[in-house]
């Protein structure tokens, strides 16, 4: 990984973007990609950078959503304790004595995730999962008032606060958000690869909004877009740690080409036409089923007539959870992988994949 990929994934990962509050990622993607394309926006807020090739069609989408798993704040108790709301898929297991930050309009707030300790729990208590209404966030506060005067409010976006690492290995990179500022960087290496390459159709590069709470913003860019064929970015499951599936999903061995997940079946001759660039190209890859999970691919695939789909997956370990780690190679390759495929993405390709 060259140390511009780098910088953007520190870039990426280090900024704050939960649900709905996607502001501070669309900026970074819009100033990433000035002078590669043009860029435009939705109505939900989802930016897209249009590269245009040789040819008008086919129209090829390249989605990553900006959005990372994170809270929002509720209500504040009159000892100023905050109550929170999840955005996104939380085991409220993962998230005591996790440190976060609240985003009010006077400025950031540290804060850390708290819950009754041990030493008052009964027997019975500590064999309890715990459950999301005996959490609240500590800031540091004497009350509800003192927390008001420093600008905590309900609606106030909470993100949880990890810095991004280079580990021991450097190739492995530790950080928050990988689900999915992994899409992103991808999406935005992938479109400066092009710049300066011929290619038979036009890219649509595209950061989504609102992935974790429903997929929204795929509904509402693919609508705007109205592709032909699409490949979406996300993460996908490292299965490498102890009680993992042995041999699936391990970091280094390549991007994952999934072939199943809640919201889509992939379209098969696109399937199996990435598969056959990649062994072409001599670039690793893995094969993914993801029974629990879905994707932007479930509502891009089902608009209007139908879109070739699928979704390309990057291994990652301990996702949904305050930080996670990523392998370089597979970075590299995931966007190796696609460039080649987007270059043979001709109109008689596209075509190939619908009957």
């Amino acid at each position: 990984m060259n140390k511009t990929s780098l910088d953007l994934l520190k870039r990426l990962t280090e900024a704050n973007g939960v649900p709905g509050y996607e502001g501070e990622i669309a900026d970074v993607i819009t100033d990433e990609l000035k002078g590669v394309g043009t860029i435009s926006y939705d109505k939900m807020g989802c930016v897209i950078c249009e590269k245009k090739g040789t040819q008008s069609h086919p129209r090829v989408m390249l989605p990553g959503h900006m959005d990372e798993i994170g809270f929002m704040v509720a209500s504040l108790t009159e000892e100023g304790f905050i109550k929170f709301t999840m955005l996104g898929g939380w085991l409220a297991q993962y998230l005591p004595s996790q440190r976060v930050v609240i985003k009010t309009g006077k400025g950031n707030i540290p804060g850390i995730i708290g819950a009754k300790p041990i030493h008052l729990m009964s027997e019975e208590e500590r064999k309890k999962t715990l459950d999301k209404k005996d959490l609240y966030i500590d800031i540091g506060v004497k009350d509800k008032k003192e927390a008001q005067k420093i600008g905590v409010k309900p609606g106030d976006p909470v993100i949880p606060q990890a810095p991004f690492t280079v580990m021991a290995n450097p190739d492995y990179l530790l950080a928050k958000a990988w689900d999915d500022r992994f899409g992103c960087a991808v999406m935005i290496d992938v479109l400066k690869a092009l710049k300066d390459k011929k290619h038979p159709n036009t890219v649509f590069g595209v950061g989504t909004v609102q992935e974790e709470v429903g997929v929204r913003g795929a509904h509402t860019s693919v609508h705007k877009i109205n592709p032909d064929v699409a490949i979406v970015f996300d993460v996908a499951l490292a299965q490498d740690v102890p009680g993992g599936e042995k041999g699936v999903g391990v970091l280094g061995k390549g991007p994952m080409i999934t072939i199943y997940d809640r919201g889509m079946i992939p379209n098969l001759a696109l399937r199996d036409f990435i598969i056959r660039v990649a062994e072409e190209k001599k670039i690793p890859y893995q094969i993914q089923t993801l029974e629990g999970g879905m994707t932007d691919g479930g509502p891009i695939h089902i608009h209007a007539e139908g879109v070739p789909c699928i979704y390309i997956g990057i291994p990652t370990r301990y996702i949904h959870s305050h930080s996670g780690i990523i392998h370089q190679a597979d970075y590299d390759n995931t966007i190796k992988l696609t460039t080649e495929v987007v270059l043979k993405l001709d109109a008689t390709q596209v075509r190939k994949f619908s009957r």
